[in-house]
């Protein structure tokens, strides 16, 4: 599904340079539960901004289901970023003056869905994370892990391809955290490729694969033993 060649990216700060990624190659197959971890200032959150299409390195090469990211149209990446790639992020992202349905819909309205199936559909995920009961209810008016449960739905509600997670049980407590990996857990068992950006090594070791990130680089990429072709493992790590 993804492939990167020799990933670097580099940010001008005044007369400086200085090299956020350093010669990132890595692939990402269909179905597989992936996590990047790493500290503070490793490059986690450049590496998943690319990945998503929302930056571009400054060198090397970027292949989404065997097309060059390179040479697409803005246009083209935005259409990615809409029906191929879901966002989850730790501040949610809700528009605050809209309830959880229409929150839903954004994507939808963006892919030029008539409005009769835009409804049906977000209730749809909606009621696959468990909020049946709470489609009317604003931001203000739900939990943390509601309204994370709400950005999952957005996430999921044009079918993408897989879903990327940038710290997303960061602002929950234990047990809403946990509640949104399990959610995570069952996407994955039912096909969706995820890859999550986490500095807990209590919720990267639940994918399958752990890759981590120091100064830029991948200094160690451990898959656990017995891992399946698209997803599923069994045993322990290696």
């Amino acid at each position: 599904m993804i492939q990167l060649k020799d990933i670097s990216k580099v940010y001008t700060l005044g007369t400086q340079e200085v090299e956020v990624l350093r010669n990132i190659s890595l692939e990402i197959k269909p179905g597989e539960f992936l996590s990047l971890v790493g500290p503070s200032g490793s490059g986690k959150s450049t590496l998943m901004n690319i990945l998503g299409c929302l930056d571009k390195p400054t060198r090397g090469s970027y292949f989404f289901e065997g097309v060059s990211v390179a040479d697409l149209s803005d246009d083209q990446l935005a259409e990615i970023r809409n029906k191929k790639i879901g966002f989850v992020f730790q501040s949610f992202h809700l528009l605050p003056r809209i309830n959880a349905l229409q929150n839903v819909e954004l994507p939808l309205i963006y892919a030029g869905v008539p409005r009769s199936k835009r409804k049906e559909k977000a209730r749809e995920v909606l009621a696959a994370v468990d909020l049946a009961d709470r489609i009317y209810h604003k931001p203000n008016e739900l939990s943390g892990g509601q309204c994370q449960r709400v950005a999952i739905a957005r996430a999921l509600v044009n079918n993408p391809q897989i879903i990327l997670a940038d710290e997303p049980t960061g602002n929950l407590d234990t047990k809403s955290g946990n509640e949104i990996l399990q959610i995570f857990e069952k996407l994955n068992r039912q096909g969706v490729t995820l890859v999550i950006v986490t500095h807990d090594l209590s919720i990267a070791r639940r994918a399958h694969r752990i890759v981590t990130l120091r100064d830029g680089e991948i200094i160690k990429d451990e898959v656990r033993r017995g891992e399946r072709e698209g997803g599923g493992m069994e045993g322990g790590w290696r």
